[in-house]
């Protein structure tokens, strides 16, 4: 794989994982409203969803950034992500007033699906831990 590739997949390692990264920086700095959030969803034990989204993001995150792991990150991640997207932005189910904004939420987190899904299948490239 050349350098350009590579160079290519670091970015779009780093961009695809910043989402996750300042997703899971925000819960943790604010726990309350996170499980708060998912509590108005009517999701079970939100205190532990919360951290298990924490963990994910955060964790996985990270894997991403470094390339260490990174098919089973991206895996991990693009699982997590769909379950949001039917979760929090399930856009057919929402007022009027709420559809538009969900729909944008719900095909955003498949885009990124859609990037998880093919980092997966192209690795992390020669700037990452993997290759080393």
């Amino acid at each position: 794989m050349g350098s350009v590739q590579s160079l290519a997949l670091l970015i779009g390692r780093i961009m695809l994982a910043a989402i996750f990264v300042i997703s899971g920086y925000d819960k943790v700095r604010n726990f309350a409203g996170t499980v708060s959030y998912i509590a108005s969803k009517g999701l079970p034990l939100p205190e532990a969803g919360a951290v298990l989204a924490i963990v994910v993001e955060l964790g996985f995150g990270v894997l991403l950034i470094l390339g260490l792991k990174t098919r089973w990150a991206a895996l991990v991640l693009a699982a997590f992500t769909l379950a949001a997207a039917y979760l929090f932005h399930a856009f057919w189910a929402m007022p009027d007033a709420q559809k538009m904004m969900q729909s944008l939420m719900f095909q955003k987190n498949l885009a990124i699906v859609g990037g998880l899904l093919a980092l997966a299948v192209a690795g992390a490239g020669a700037f990452s831990i993997d290759r080393r």
